[in-house]
């Protein structure tokens, strides 16, 4: 077996769990341990072993040789474990979910690891060219980092010490998106070297690579406010929607339905280097670093139109042909809508990078019965975005056909209405945003391993972690409204408009396209964009002298650079300090062998937070004054975990672990940024005199006490089953709420906060199996399934805050069941994987609007992905590779309840294809 696919997974130079698999090869069915195992059956194997010889309850992918992860970037890859579900947007994975829930800590090489102000590393970030392999530990031991509600997901790269000698190693591919039409490199480079010194053995690493992807998604989308013709007041005529067709009564329709579409270009370089030496057989040295990086030029178009609002002459819109939907009461199928406000439509330019540094050193030395190791390490990382907003609207407002559910989302056209006119755009405002947010680290750890006398009890374990954080993000935003001067919007700096490309795939939407500035000419002529809507809102103070907003914008559009909002930013820093002490057991009872862990860690978090908020005082008058806020917890976290293995197949964990995790920095920042709503244009006042969002410096970590089982059965060296039961006892899942207060200094507020729920729980099964099909003659004999599926049964209290009597309901994100499903085949030259995955309907949010008497969830249909790979070796060494990912491109659908019962479809995302083809190579 190929030693890297055992590669450490902890900060110790090689881990026991892997030690193990690989000094006990007998393990593995009694194989020949000279037999050389490569490709998709080494990579099965070694994540086998790995799971079998673990102290935790863990469950890996690992590559085998450099770029064989399966999938473009860590995130991808980490899909395909059991029990691990992920959320997909812009072509791309980005939260991972373990076991149904968010709450996952994240390890670099067995260390901590994070992205700007995040506690977490964001492992999209990462290209599977870094990569030697990812474990979940779903049921952690004392020594680990404090593993997150839902576990810890550990990635790790490859060290010098991992090969023989010299090796060179890389790949060459080159991608096409059927969505964005667009041809992508990636690439990644391996240069490792071992060499016999008179000072001892040395190794050095250094591994390059590169992924750039261009997307383009679709989407058309209802609003989640759903409305009806009789307005907010129901016994108050003024603000009805006049209604043309008889008979149909009151009924409920969303209040805005659009076009959503948003194009990107990815770059993500990194590099990270390993120096090891080993100065004698019982003393190890390490050093190693990581650049990580993230480019991103985005291009967001959107169209809304809405069809509640009056014009600017005050006159309700005027709804007529419409149809309900048979068999649902008061519920709209379709209409025509005439009058009312013009519809609005935006071209976002946006620019941003991430860079994050890791230098980390360490050691491992034996001396007698004890293993002494430390590891130390430093992190920095910045993340800053630039975005460029035009805001436009239709100079009148056209004749409207919307139908409400076409394959799960509305669809509408503007009649014959000249889109194509330049004349008949306006602009609306002028937006400019900067967004920076940085995090640094220090870090360190010293473990201490005692080999005992004592034949129940072969090791005493005991370690010390501090770390010291610091967190910070500064948000700095201006808004120009112009829609009252009645600009030509082919008037800006900007030059001739341009029509946007849509990007909708076999879709009904019947309105697809409008005019725009080009990206390029916003960006370049941003200044003379900002000149001029300093002009502009100078002008609109004399037409609305009563509209805060413009005054506001007045003296934030006055200078060159956006004014540094004190009510956007936040400042934190925290300090941990972890003792954790455990002993590792061993004994038989009846012929049957019983081993395992036993423990606790103790975790004192002392935590400073800073921001900004607005009082008001005696006399009225309001001021923005720094807010700072402390915690000091200690956490104590016991686990226990035993395997009883009844025979060289078949074994049992049994495993009880308490975990918990902190909010986020963004969650504790004390800062409320509450923003007054501009009147219409007729002056009629706004639903609610503010909106406003913050974070919430009373969360309280959240907590849970697991309960583990698994049965494994192990019948091959690449061949296993095992099943999984599991109990999750939670309290404080946090999550961001909308709720209506009253404010003494801005009124009825609609505000956006991170709330602690109540209790909940989880309970669930997890089966998975994995072998090759040796027996079969021939070439048939090549073939190997993979497959797992987990059932999730979550739920969990709505928070007291919003004052609806803390009912429980189903855990956001969380499926009912999910499964993989993979076919292998791998005979001589040739392998080639299909790999279906699938995961049932999930609730993302709970909110309510004005006009609802409760907490409406808002649900994600179904969501399948099939994935296409397959190599040929023409001679040794050199391997070509082809891959189609999202094969069946099946578009995200969502749905919002509005009562019990009845619901509209909100988003259809139309997402793309990657088609792939490349060369591996080793030398």
């Amino acid at each position: 077996m190929a030693s890297s696919a055992l590669a450490q997974t902890s900060s110790d130079p090689l881990p026991d769990g892997a030690a193990q698999a690989q000094a006990d090869p007998a393990q593995d069915g009694g194989a020949d341990k000279d037999i050389v195992v490569t490709g998709y059956r080494a990579a099965l194997g070694s994540a086998q072993a790995l799971k079998r010889n673990s102290d935790s309850i863990v469950d890996a992918i690992v590559s085998d040789d450099i770029g064989k992860l399966p999938d473009n970037n860590a995130a991808e890859a980490i899909s395909r474990v059991v029990g691990v579900t992920v959320t997909r947007y812009n072509d791309e994975a980005g939260v991972i979910l373990v076991r149904g829930l968010p709450d996952v800590a994240t390890t670099f090489n067995g260390r901590e690891f994070f992205s700007a102000e995040d506690r977490v590393l964001h492992l999209q970030d990462f290209p599977a060219g870094v990569a030697a392999g990812i474990e979940v530990y779903k049921s952690g031991t004392a020594d680990l980092i404090e593993p997150g509600l839902a576990g810890l997901v550990s990635l790790r790269s490859r060290r010098p010490f991992d090969v023989k000698d010299t090796e060179i190693a890389g790949e060459i591919r080159g991608s096409y998106n059927d969505q964005s039409k667009a041809f992508d490199p990636a690439g990644n480079l391996l240069l490792t070297k071992r060499w016999d010194t008179p000072i001892g053995e040395i190794g050095a690493l250094v591994n390059f690579s590169y992924v750039r992807s261009t997307y383009r998604n679709a989407d058309r989308y209802a609003d989640s406010a759903v409305i009806t013709p009789r307005g907010f007041g129901v016994d108050d005529p003024a603000d009805d929607i006049k209604v043309t067709t008889p008979g149909v009564g009151n009924f409920n329709f969303p209040a805005n339905a659009g076009n959503f579409y948003e194009k990107g270009v990815r770059h993500r370089p990194a590099i990270n280097g390993t120096l090891q030496w080993r100065p004698s057989a019982d003393l190890e040295l390490y050093a190693e670093g990581l650049w990580q990086a993230y480019r991103g030029n985005v291009l967001r178009d959107s169209f809304n139109a809405n069809f509640e609002r009056r014009d600017a002459n005050g006159v309700a819109p005027t709804l007529s042909n419409v149809v309900l939907v048979p068999g649902e009461p008061g519920k709209a199928a379709s209409f025509t809508k005439t009058g009312g406000y013009v519809p609005e439509f935006s071209r976002v330019a946006q620019d941003d990078r991430t860079d994050t540094y890791q230098g980390a050193a360490g050691f491992k030395w034996t001396t007698g019965r004890a293993t002494l190791s430390g590891d130390f390490a430093y992190t920095n990382s910045r993340y800053k975005a630039t975005e460029i907003t035009v805001d436009s609207q239709l100079a009148t407002a056209p004749t409207i056909n919307v139908d409400w559910d076409a394959r799960g989302s509305a669809v509408f056209d503007l009649g014959g209405y000249d889109i194509m006119n330049p004349n008949n755009a306006r602009w609306r405002g002028f937006n400019q945003r900067e967004f920076v947010a940085k995090g640094d680290g220090i870090q360190g750890r010293l473990d201490l391993d005692l080999q005992t006398d004592w034949s129940f009890l072969p090791h005493l374990q005991f370690g010390v972690r501090a770390s010291d954080r610091n967190a910070s993000s500064q948000n700095n935003t201006r808004y120009a409204y112009t829609a009252g001067l009645n600009i030509p919007l082919a008037s800006l700096p900007t030059g001739a408009l341009e029509q946007i490309t849509e990007g909708f795939r076999d879709d009904p939407q019947r309105f697809r396209t409008w005019l725009a500035p080009n990206r390029d000419a916003i960006i370049a002529n941003s200044e003379a964009l900002r000149q001029l809507a300093y002009a502009s809102v100078q002008k609109a103070t004399l037409l609305f002298p009563n509209d805060g907003g413009i005054r506001d914008a007045v003296t934030k559009y006055a200078t060159a650079a956006i004014p540094v909002d004190p009510l956007g930013g936040f400042t934190a820093s925290e300090a941990s300090y972890a003792f954790y002490g455990q002993g590792k057991f061993a004994f038989s009872i009846g012929g049957v062998d019983i081993d395992g862990t036993a423990g606790a860690r103790v975790v004192n978090t002392d935590g400073t937070y800073r921001g900004f908020s607005r009082v008001q005082g005696a006399n009225g008058s309001t001021a923005i004054v720094p807010t700072t806020t402390k915690q000091n917890y200690v956490d104590i976290l016991p686990s226990a975990i035993a395997r009883i293995r009844f025979s060289r197949e078949w074994q049992v964990r049994l495993g009880y672990t308490q975990t918990r995790t902190r909010p986020g920095f963004g969650q504790l920042n004390p800062s409320l940024n509450i923003t007054a709503n501009s009147p219409g244009p007729d002056g009629s006042p706004p639903q609610f005199d503010a909106t406003g969002s913050g974070g919430n410096p009373d969360l309280r970590p959240l907590t849970s006490k697991n309960y583990d089982a698994t049965l494994e059965w192990y019948f091959a060296r690449n061949g296993s089953a095992s099943v999984a039961v599991f109990y999750r006892d939670l309290n404080g899942f946090i999550g961001n709420y909308t709720q209506v207060v009253n404010d003494p200094i801005y009124g009825r507020v609609q505000l956006n906060r991170p709330e602690n729920a109540g209790d909940g729980r989880i309970k669930g099964v997890e089966a998975s199996v994995q072998t090759f099909f040796d027996f079969l003659p021939g070439m048939l004999s090549g073939l190997g399934v993979q497959a797992n599926g987990t059932y999730l049964d979550g739920t969990n209290q709505l928070p007291q805050a919003l004052g609806v009597g803390s009912p429980q309901v189903q855990i956001t994100g969380l499926s009912k069941w999910a499964y993989n499903l993979t076919g292998f085949y791998e005979k001589g030259k040739i392998s080639a994987r299909l790999s279906y995955n699938w995961r049932s309907g999930y609730t993302t949010s709970y909110n309510r609007n004005i006009n609802e008497v409760q907490y409406a969830g808002e649900l994600v249909r179904p969501v399948s992905r099939l994935d296409f790979s397959a190599s040929y070796e023409p001679v040794k060494n050199i391997t070509v590779v082809a891959n189609v990912s999202n094969l069946l491109a099946q578009p995200f659908k969502n749905y919002r309840y509005y009562n019990e019962t009845q619901y509209f479809g909100r988003d259809l995302r139309v997402e793309g294809r990657y088609f792939s083809l490349g060369v591996r190579f080793k030398m």
